[in-house]
């Protein structure tokens, strides 16, 4: 909560205030409030019992709708936001136009807002894992808006012009210092720790923020320990029921999934583990930038 509070007061003290500025808020204020409420429920109860799946994915759903909607109907955002932009391409390769369109670009915003608050959930399994790699992604991002919303450096670098997404590089700047003060309390031993009043909120901004500057397969490399760690979860829980079926007995593809967990059982002290994983993560967003200017 104090990070949210500290990068929405920043945000409102130095962004000017437009559509990106106030939908990128809204989504990151809503899910804030629908992670602690899950963190309050679980602490309430003495369990890991939250908030029931169907009621987490109903918020989800409509925040995503909301912040869909609010781009759509601005005059200054429903073009830009329509456009899908992939990495080493100069033009956009496709329009989400008419009614059909929409509803594919709300189901693509969806799993990523969703994909992503879910991924960074994952990670959050050592001290200092998930603030750290989101920094980083953080930073990456922030970059991108800046030279987004700069109709010189957007043109140089061919990518799309979308004015006044230069401002989300204040939020993403001030999410950045936020979570270095978080990651000072965070690292080994924690003293607070992120729950899904933070995984929630943090995956769904970046992940509203990669289509407002419209670089959302571009999070798939920049946030790469994020995509790891969720596809690990995937493989092992498929391959355990495959060979559940085949065999009659399931088995494990990793020693222990996520994928931070099967290093520790590798005998890596979590210490390496988190810090290697940071060297990966620090990897994956010089890659992102790179796709800037490989076009």
């Amino acid at each position: 909560v104090l990070v949210f509070l500290a990068v929405a007061v920043s945000t409102l003290l130095w962004a000017a205030p437009n559509v990106w500025i106030l939908t990128s808020l809204f989504v990151y204020g809503a899910l804030t409030a629908v992670g602690f409420r899950d963190d309050y429920l679980k602490v309430k109860r003495g369990s890991r019992d939250g908030i029931s799946s169907r009621e987490k994915m109903f918020w989800q759903t409509s925040i995503t709708a909301i912040a869909l909607v609010l781009l759509a109907i601005s005059d200054s955002s429903s073009s830009h936001i329509r456009e899908l932009w992939v990495p080493f391409v100069k033009e956009p390769i496709f329009m989400f136009t008419g009614v059909v369109g929409m509803l594919l670009l709300f189901v693509m915003m969806f799993f990523w807002v969703v994909g992503f608050s879910n991924a960074i959930n994952l990670t959050d399994g050592l001290d200092g894992l998930a603030i750290g790699c989101t920094i980083t992604v953080a930073l990456v991002y922030g970059i991108m808006a800046y030279a987004a919303g700069n109709s010189r450096i957007s043109e140089y670098l061919l990518i799309g012009y979308v004015p006044g997404a230069g401002e989300l590089a204040v939020i993403c700047g001030a999410l950045v210092g936020a979570g270095m003060a978080f990651l000072w309390y965070n690292s080994h031993p924690a003293e607070v720790f992120m729950g899904d009043t933070g995984s929630l909120a943090l995956g769904g901004l970046i992940g509203v923020i990669a289509f407002m500057v419209q670089q959302p397969l571009t999070l798939v490399i920049v946030g790469g320990v994020f995509v790891a760690e969720a596809l690990s979860v995937i493989i092992q829980v498929s391959f355990f029921k495959f060979t559940r079926r085949r065999y009659g007995e399931g088995r494990r593809f990793f020693k222990m999934a996520p994928i931070h967990h099967h290093f520790q059982k590798l005998g890596w002290p979590e210490t390496k583990v988190v810090l290697r994983f940071w060297i990966i993560s620090l990897m994956c967003a010089l890659v992102g930038l790179g796709t800037l200017k490989l076009r």
